[in-house]
């Protein structure tokens, strides 16, 4: 059935707000994995020289304490979008993003100021873990409320879409990188331009989120709403749903980071492929990767969201071990970039919907903080510390420790996906918008009945005594 043109345009204002909100993440989540793509490149200029794994272990030390400052942003933020808005919560995160990027593109080496280097470098880790700490609930709620209802597992896997777009763009970067500069000045001073281009990226969005516009779900908060918003009070309120965010994260998220961001390393570290070789490997996988989100969040809007959940946790579970068995001992670049597609097209079952499975848990005066809050404690306690737990059991010597450890994970997830709810079929976000629609039309019932009273109600005109004459004979 054609649509009518009030139709397209209201889905061209989706599709728009969309966009905004989108493109600021990425530019967020480019500042944060440029880190993790250059720091096979930086990681001697903060730290004492040493042998590759120890100089990677305190990289990923760094990368790790930047993930423990996200709970304190996302209560920060979460309280703050639920308070005042996803706008303006969202513009704040960006800014914040910035100034961490470009500090640590100013910063002199370990060589130059000692251990003020390492310590600046955490310092600016912190900022950016405390922007993106607010960043997830913030823009998965704005994302999710700006959907439309029968499209909002779709619209909100571009939250992903972005996030590893972000990761893509910090890849292609380093790709370009490595392709104009030597080896020798990627190490000395070609690793801070990309934190450069990320601060100055972030001032492009900083005006696109200041014209995007604010969730109606917002907006049309009641006075006893917008007294409970942002309110951990409140949050404690729905226990239920809070561990429930807490246990689908766990296997997602140490998945998403091991099949990732970490892969990267295992492969230069453990594989021995080249590292011009493996950001290839890694860009084209991650590109795939990028398409299938909106194509397993559509899929989610037809079939449910519980189904897709269950496939990744079963998957991931039986997978794991022998795919990093088998990439270990390979350097064949063809063989490598197979596995871990095939890894990625798993973990799209968690990253395509994860964000709409949490975002209906809640209502929208906690919903930011809701999802955010104990989504950015498990990714502190799990996704943040995975890499650096990977590189300590190799440096010990017991590496495959680390493949039974995901495939645990996915396992625990699989285990509380199994007993949860279908989530679009109880979702606060549509029943919000039901009732927002059942009173609007009340209200235009009620107008039209007072019109048709008013069109109805006989008129009474005003009629003059008839004078009686009198005739004479």
């Amino acid at each position: 059935m054609r649509k009518t043109a009030a139709e397209r345009a209201t889905q061209r204002h989706i599709t728009g707000n969309i966009f905004k909100g989108s493109v600021g993440n990425l530019i967020e989540w480019y500042d944060w994995y440029v880190y993790a793509a250059f720091s096979l490149y930086f990681s001697h200029q903060f730290f004492p020289s040493g042998n590759l794994t120890g100089q990677l272990l305190n990289t990923a030390a760094v990368f790790a304490v930047g993930f423990l400052m996200r709970p304190v942003g996302s209560l920060f933020f979460g309280r703050y979008a639920d308070r005042h808005g996803r706008k303006a919560a969202l513009t704040l995160s960006i800014t914040v993003m910035a100034a961490g990027s470009l500090i640590i593109a100013c910063t002199p080496g370990y060589e130059t100021i000692g251990i003020a280097a390492p310590i600046i470098l955490v310092f600016a880790r912190l900022l950016q873990g405390l922007s993106l700490g607010g960043e997830y609930g913030t823009s998965a709620t704005y994302l999710s409320e700006m959907a439309s209802t029968g499209r909002r597992g779709f619209y909100s896997s571009f939250q992903y879409v972005t996030l590893i777009s972000g990761q893509l763009t910090a890849l292609g970067v380093q790709i370009l990188l490595q392709q104009v500069l030597t080896e020798e000045q990627m190490g000395s001073w070609g690793w801070r331009i990309p934190f450069i281009i990320g601060a100055v990226g972030a001032l492009a969005v900083l005006w696109l989120r200041r014209t995007m516009d604010e969730s109606n779900h917002f907006k049309r908060m009641s006075g006893e709403q917008k007294k409970q918003a942002g309110s951990l009070r409140a949050v404690a309120k729905y226990p239920r749903a809070v561990l429930t965010v807490m246990g689908l994260t766990i296997g997602g998220t140490v998945a998403f980071f091991s099949f990732t961001t970490y892969l990267q390393k295992f492969m230069v570290n453990t594989s021995g492929i080249p590292k011009e070789t493996v950001s290839l490997i890694n860009f084209c996988a991650l590109l795939i990767f990028v398409v299938l989100q909106p194509l397993v969040g559509s899929l989610s809007d037809r079939i449910g969201r519980r189904p897709i959940l269950l496939a990744f946790g079963l998957l991931g579970a039986i997978i794991t071990v022998p795919l990093f068995r088998t990439l270990a001992v390979t350097t064949d670049p063809v063989l490598a970039f197979l596995l871990m597609l095939g890894a990625l097209v798993v973990v799209s079952g968690y990253t395509s919907i994860n964000a709409i499975v949490k975002a209906e848990l809640f209502p929208a005066e906690i919903r930011a903080l809701g999802m955010g809050f104990p989504y950015a404690i498990t990714v502190a306690l799990f996704g943040g510390t995975a890499e650096y737990i990977a590189l300590w059991l190799k440096s010990i010597g017991h590496e495959e420790l680390f493949y039974f450890y995901v495939a645990a994970c996915c396992a625990l997830g699989f285990l509380v996906y199994f007993f949860m709810g279908e989530t679009s079929r109880s979702s606060h976000i549509d029943r919000e918008h039901h009732e927002a629609e059942a009173t609007e039309q009340a209200q235009i019932d009620s107008e039209l009945a007072a019109v048709a009273a008013g069109m109805a109600a006989p008129s009474t005109a005003e009629t003059p005594d008839s004078e009686h004459v009198s005739t004479r004979s």
